[in-house]
Parts: C-alpha cells; sequence; structure tokens
C-alpha cells in the first residue's frame, strides 16, 4: 500500500497538537520537566509533518532537525530564527530526559510552552500556504 504522504502529514500535526495541549496541562500541575518534554515533542511532530511532505523520514531527531533546517530554513521557507528555536527545545529537552540533577523552572517550561505554540501556529500557516498553492 503506497504512503500517502498528506494523511500521514496531517496525523502528525494532530499528534503535534495533542503534545502540546498535554504540555499545557502537565504545565499547569507544575511537572515542569514533563512538560519541556512535551512542548519538544510538538515541535518534533511539527517537523515530521512538514518533511514527509518531500518524502523524507527518518528514526533520529538530528536527522529530522538537519533535513529540515537544510530544505525549510536554509531556503527560507521558515524564518532563521527558527533553527535557534528547534536547537534550544532539543537541548532543553536533552537535559530534562537525561541529566539526573537539571531543574526545570516554570519560567523554562512556559518558555519551550511559547516556542511550541509559535512554531506550531507557523508550521499550519506553512501548510495552509502550501494547499491554497496547489488548489490554485
Amino acid at each position: 500500500m503506497p504512503l500517502d504522504t498528506e494523511v500521514l502529514c496531517r496525523y502528525r500535526l494532530e499528534r503535534a497538537e495533542e503534545d502540546l495541549l498535554a504540555a499545557e496541562n502537565i504545565h499547569q500541575s507544575g511537572f515542569y520537566k514533563a512538560a519541556i518534554n512535551r512542548s519538544y515533542y510538538a515541535i518534533f511532530h511539527s517537523i515530521r509533518a512538514v518533511n514527509i511532505l518531500d518524502g523524507f523520514d527518518a528514526s533520529k531527531h538530528s536527522s529530522v532537525i538537519a533535513h529540515f533546517n537544510q530544505f525549510f530554513v536554509h531556503t527560507g521557507e521558515f524564518d532563521k530564527t527558527t533553527y535557534k528555536l528547534i536547537d534550544s527545545a532539543y537541548r532543553i529537552r536533552e537535559k530534562c530526559d537525561y541529566s539526573d540533577f537539571f531543574i526545570a523552572s516554570k519560567e523554562d517550561s512556559a518558555a519551550q510552552l511559547n516556542n511550541a505554540k509559535m512554531f506550531l501556529n507557523a508550521v499550519k500557516l506553512y501548510l495552509q500556504k502550501k494547499e491554497n498553492k496547489q488548489e490554485n
């Protein structure tokens, strides 16, 4: 059965939205490391939604991010500051998940949550513009 990239794109975007909602709820409960984790995954699944449209998929986070940066940030499809947003989300998520004594603050969590919201909105806008171009 052939892969329907548009269906997979929508599915991944739904996963990103679910992760963002989970991040918001977890943040409100005061579990900041977990909220940072879910905020990162909202960004990650958003990236995967865009990447699949040009047929790219990978299991390594670094490969997924590198492809997005090369083909969507460096080409101007997304703002150049997007790379810093993704990189900071990746790094703080790693600290939260793997550093035994890292303490995530409410401010750290709120900042990552805001970044995830901004990124998800940018991806939705990009996908909407791309869909509109295909219709015309």
